[in-house]
């Protein structure tokens, strides 16, 4: 399995190829199956997102009681694991420095 240099922006759900391209937050070395298993939590992250948006004009549900927001908060945790799993020293540095794998 050949791995390439690729950046990654948690932010705009993307992954890139070039350096250039588009912002990004992070580096990792992936397989093509790799960027591909990232590209499809990104698009769970996207439904979720989605979901909890049309839970959101609901005002009596708290935040922390919202099963929506649980399974996006725990999806986003997943895609960090994933970059954390897939990233450079230095990203996994950063991440680690964030402490979302806690």
């Amino acid at each position: 399995m050949d791995k390439r240099t690729y950046y990654v922006s948690v932010q705009a759900e993307s992954v890139m190829e070039q350096q250039s391209d588009s912002a990004y937050e992070f580096e990792i070395l992936a397989s093509e199956e790799d960027v591909a298993s990232l590209q499809g939590m990104f698009e769970a992250l996207d439904d979720l997102d989605r979901e909890s948006a049309l839970r959101s004009h609901i005002p009596y549900v708290q935040y922390h009681d919202d099963a929506e927001n649980d399974r996006y908060d725990d999806q986003l945790k997943a895609i960090y694991r994933k970059i954390h799993e897939l990233g450079t020293p230095e990203t996994k540095k950063h991440i680690e420095s964030m402490g979302i794998l806690q």
